[in-house]
């Protein structure tokens, strides 16, 4: 009976170590499933972050872990990987929450959306007044005027003709992703602008014999000379009439364009409508090698629906600003009666 109750006692002792071994075991599995819920839970924190290009999980996770969105960056890494979507990182500017590494995972694999930069690039302007405004943006203005002057033949639209993407630089509102390439804002800009290329309006300058590259390098001389919308199509009449007749333009931006200088800056007396340049229409009949500025779609509607004839039927030749209005003649003798009532 002594040795059949120790037996008993020692059974009875071993159940229990093993129950408590059972039970530490759990405590410690769910201490364990706790703190991982814990490390790759919420935070709390937000911040904007920059992914950079070809950056890994790895510094993704530091990067994280850095501005306090995520508990470990080593953990985000494994649970990228984990995942298998460590190779679908994607780089840009993120206005993250820390709402967990699942979370943010998925922000940073395409379903996050990115800080965008509101930029107004206005009617008129030429390409180095949108790299200034780039480059106050925060963007690379440089690079993109670098671009926009030498594009790759690759990328370029086969409608333009000229040395440069001057004029299809699509005057508009752009929401543009904060830290984007100058190759994203050109591309972005350029799809914008093909928009505007539809087979009405390649037909409509096919009628007035003109490509699509002179349709937008008159239109960006017409949006240049003119004061107002509603003056755009009296002005684009008389180019065409001038075209047409032989005439050289003598349009005084095209000479600030290649003087690199505003019209307001011209000097006559400097010698400035004498510069040896394609761009001077004073010097070189037809139209310059490409646009001078980046035309709205006004002016480019404007080329293709011109006002060419005056009441009496006699088309206009000649035009000038006095006094807030336009004027147009049909003959130099007229022009010049109207010069000296209205403009001197």
């Amino acid at each position: 009976m002594a040795v059949s109750g120790q037996g008993g006692a020692t059974t009875t002792g071993g159940r229990r170590r093993w129950w408590w071994l059972l039970l530490v075991a759990v405590i410690l599995a769910l201490a364990a499933v706790a703190w991982v819920a814990w490390l790759l839970g919420p935070t709390g924190a937000s911040a904007i972050v920059e992914i950079p290009a070809g950056a890994g999980a790895r510094e993704v996770g530091r990067i994280l872990e850095d501005n306090g969105l995520v508990r470990s960056g080593r953990a985000f890494a494994l649970y990228a990987r984990w995942r298998g979507q460590a190779g679908r990182l994607q780089s840009g500017y993120y206005k993250l929450r820390g709402r967990g590494v699942a979370g943010l995972l998925e922000d940073l694999t395409g379903a996050g959306e990115q800080v965008m930069v509101r930029l107004v690039f206005p009617e008129g302007w030429r390409a180095v007044d949108y790299a200034a405004r780039l480059k106050e943006a925060g963007f690379d203005g440089d690079g993109f005027l670098r671009l926009v002057n030498h594009p790759p033949a690759e990328w370029t639209p086969p409608y333009v003709a000229g040395p440069t993407l001057e004029g299809y630089l699509f005057p508009d509102t752009y929401n543009i992703p904060k830290g984007a390439d100058p190759a994203v804002i050109v591309t972005v800009m350029l799809r914008r602008f093909d928009r505007e290329v539809t087979p009405e309006r390649v037909e409509a300058a096919r009628k007035l014999n003109l490509t699509i590259h002179e349709w937008v390098t008159l239109a960006s001389i017409v949006q240049a000379e003119a004061g107002s919308a509603e003056e755009m199509p009296a002005i684009a009449g008389v180019f065409l009439n001038r075209l047409d007749a032989g005439m050289p333009l003598q349009s005084d931006p095209t000479v600030a364009y290649a003087l690199g200088k505003k019209p307001s800056e011209l000097d006559r007396y400097a010698g400035d409508f004498k510069v040896n340049s394609p761009y001077n229409t004073y010097l070189h009949p037809g139209l310059p090698p490409g646009p001078i500025c980046n035309p709205g779609e006004e002016a480019l509607t404007a080329v293709l629906a011109p006002e060419r004839y005056g009441e009496n039927g006699l088309p206009y030749f000649y035009f000038f600003h006095a006094n807030g209005k336009l004027y147009l003649s049909p003959t130099f003798n007229e022009h010049l009666r109207k010069l000296n009532r209205y403009y001197y």
